[in-house]
């Protein structure tokens, strides 16, 4: 024959059933008198559909963990969501294993979308959409000592955060080292230098908050964290508890809690890293949803990406201090000590990269010591500290928070009026039973029903559920004082309309239409490129 089967192997034809065929057709060709193996090469190229070599979705998701229970239907619908998406996910070629967490609900409606709450462990590669555009989104606890009323140090902490969209004015802005930093050559961060200068101490909005509260301090906790291999915290709590550890309801210190993620740095990175992340899947592997697309991490791209999520961490750790110092000057409070966690990221471990979104590192560092972490469950309710127990069958995380059963237009939907307007009063009654003892700040003056304990699942049942899938030890509560979110902040300003002149209304219109037109053409720029 003039062709064998290593010759068609050689012109990109892939071995499989087709094959018997392919070399038939060779054998009729010959027949007919044609016998030059570049014009037979052709003419089976004109009949025969060349198979893509390039791998695609797998048939069958590959089986996850789930360390979730249903306690009621809303749960049961909650967990059906999720189900879906993790199983769409789970398709991928590059992902390894999954998990769900006791908080996990669906975060959206497109394909394979990593859940909240979900976690999976992939071969050296980046999902940027399973850490999501809250890159880093993490805790921060200040363990303090201070002489003020609750009050008044809730007055000193709203100066010292911001919440809101937008970011700190060019007067009011924080330095820190961090800013500093050679980075900006890295095409991933390139020309981001003014996102990371005006959101340092900015928490953004959503389930952002900060949080003051109290933490007692006894012998047990102590030595939880010494024989954890925390000496340093467990040092600084001893010598200051001063005798105090062996008392009945041992040392009691106040405790500052912020939790937010990388504001605009960070949606910048993911952006850019979510749009390289496709273009180059679409070159080494064929039919991957947008929100599984990767990044090889043994690629130069795949390892600039890392550098700047690396980087992105070291930020989000500065802007969190930064809000600390500030407040712990103004309210002429003294640190004991401090510690925290990141729960929307992506972790590293002998080239396998593990990948959160809403999930706490639960495992041992690299040290052998079990992480510390800090879990929220809603305003009202104490945020857990816990040691993780490094279940390697859910992946070695835990839970970010309560989750929710429904989303934050399910929670309001009671609150309508008649006519469909958000009856304001009865929110802010909700809202007030809620958190009844507690001093409740909202940054804009308006409260977010959605984003109080009406919002979130049963934090008994998050916590039971931690306990019974052996993800990590409660060894110590913060049990609250007080809480600042950002809460309701109105229309935007370019859809505030009430109280201007017609010429600033034809200007916020014009501005519109100069949104929606770059809107189109970035549409068309991204329909072009796929």
């Amino acid at each position: 024959m003039s062709l064998n089967g290593n010759d068609l192997i050689e012109a990109g034809w892939q071995p499989g059933p087709q094959f018997p065929e392919l070399l038939a057709a060779v054998r009729t060709f010959e027949e007919k008198g044609i016998h030059d193996p570049s014009y037979i090469l052709k003419l089976l190229e004109r009949d025969f559909e060349k198979a893509d070599p390039r791998p695609s979705m797998r048939d069958a998701p590959i089986p996850f963990a789930e360390a979730i229970e249903a306690t009621c239907e809303l749960d049961e619908k909650n967990i059906d969501g999720v189900r879906k998406f993790m199983n769409q996910l789970l398709r991928t070629p590059v992902i390894e294993a999954g998990a769900v967490m006791p908080d996990a609900c669906p975060a959206g409606g497109a394909e394979a979308n990593i859940p909240v709450g979900g976690a999976i462990s992939v071969k050296n590669a980046i999902l940027p959409a399973a850490h999501s555009a809250d890159i880093c989104c993490s805790m921060y606890a200040s363990i303090f000592e201070c002489g003020e009323s609750t009050a008044s140090m809730i007055d000193s902490l709203t100066e010292s955060t911001r919440f809101g969209f937008g970011g700190r004015k060019p007067e009011d802005r924080v330095a820190h080292s961090v800013l500093d930093e050679p980075v900006w050559s890295n095409k991933f961060l390139q020309g981001l230098e003014e996102y990371a200068s005006m959101h340092l101490a900015d928490q953004g909005d959503g389930n952002h908050f900060a949080y003051i509260g109290k933490i007692r301090v006894t012998r047990a906790f102590v030595d939880s964290l010494t024989e954890a291999g925390h000496d340093q915290i467990a040092r600084q709590l001893h010598d200051r508890a001063a005798g105090r550890l062996d008392d009945a309801d041992g040392a009691t210190f106040y405790t500052l809690v912020t939790h937010h993620g990388s504001r605009g740095l960070g949606a910048h990175l993911y952006k850019r890293g979510h749009k390289a992340a496709i273009r180059e899947t679409a070159r080494m592997a064929r039919d991957i949803p947008k929100a599984a697309a990767w990044l090889d991490t043994t690629t130069e791209i795949g390892q600039e990406y890392w550098e700047a999520l690396q980087y992105i961490g070291r930020w989000t750790k500065a802007n969190h201090q930064s809000i600390h110092e500030r407040f712990l000057e103004r309210s002429g409070a003294e640190r004991v000590t401090e510690f925290g966690n990141e729960h929307n990221f992506v972790w590293e471990k002998d080239g396998t990269f593990l990948h959160g979104k809403g999930a706490t590192p639960a495992w041992k560092d690299t040290q052998g010591r079990p992480l510390l972490g800090l879990i929220p469950l809603n305003m009202a309710a104490p945020i857990l500290v816990t040691l993780g127990r490094d279940n390697e069958q859910f992946l070695s995380f835990a839970p970010h928070g309560a989750g929710r059963n429904q989303s934050r237009t399910a929670t309001m939907r009671a609150f309508r009026k008649a006519n469909g307007d958000i009856d304001d009063q009865s929110v802010q009654n909700a809202i007030d039973e809620a958190t009844r003892g507690l001093d409740i700040r909202w940054y804009y003056g308006k409260g977010d029903l959605s984003e109080s304990p009406m919002g979130y699942k049963p934090a008994d049942q998050v916590r039971s559920q931690i306990e019974h899938f052996d993800l990590a030890d409660v060894v110590a509560e913060v049990t609250p004082l007080g809480c600042i979110m950002a809460g309701d902040s109105g229309p935007r300003p370019w859809e505030r309309k009430d109280h201007l002149t017609p010429k600033q209304k034809r200007q916020i219109e014009h501005r519109a239409e100069r949104r929606k037109t770059r809107q189109s053409v970035r549409n068309w720029e991204e329909l072009d490129e796929d």
